[in-house]
């Protein structure tokens, strides 16, 4: 008798037992999410790869003269901030260099974009100064352009900065004074 109940167990069809269809749910579901995948990668934009990449690339190299412009004149910008002034000393080793009667000045943040600041800075005398409002403590990349585009500083300041920070040159020297050669 006990054989018989086994002959019938044994004969069900595997399609009627639970386990195989148990076990085959799961790379059934991740087959599924594979298609899935695929089809969101086809149809979505990527934003990585801009369509106008070659007028981007473009651009670049135009950024890239206008940083080796500003190294050819000799330009070396002495930045301050104190409180909610920022000041900028310009000097150029070119003595043909006519300084601008403005400075367009970008300050940003590498991770808090919501502090970034454009402004423009107007001459008064020797200095470059315009309000702006930064905490007290952090890392801000500087960015200092003429009005027609022609030349372009970059460098960082971290904040707080004791005395100038300068941006140019050769080389970015942080919190060290304008060398004596450079002011005259």
């Amino acid at each position: 008798m006990s054989e018989s109940k086994m002959n019938s167990v044994d004969s069900r069809p595997w399609y009627r037992e639970p386990w195989p269809w148990i076990l085959a749910a799961g790379p059934f579901i991740v087959v599924i999410a594979a298609f899935y995948t695929a089809w969101l990668a086809v149809k979505s934009n990527d934003g990585l790869v801009t369509e106008d990449y070659y007028r981007k690339g473009l651009s670049a190299n135009q950024t890239i003269a206008r940083s080796e412009q500003a190294t050819k004149m000799g330009l070396v910008a002495g930045v301050r901030i104190a409180s909610d002034t920022l000041s900028v000393r310009l000097q150029a080793k070119d003595r043909d260099f006519v300084m601008p009667p403005t400075l367009a000045l970008t300050v940003s943040h590498p991770t808090r974009a919501g502090l970034d600041q454009a402004r423009v800075l107007l001459r008064n005398g020797e200095l470059y100064s315009g309000d702006v409002r930064l905490p007290a403590a952090g890392h801000w990349l500087v960015l200092l352009e003429d009005e027609r585009k022609t030349w372009r500083l970059m460098g960082n300041v971290i904040l707080p900065a004791n005395g100038e920070t300068l941006i140019g040159g050769v080389a970015t020297t942080e919190n060290r004074p304008v060398p004596a050669d450079i002011r005259n």
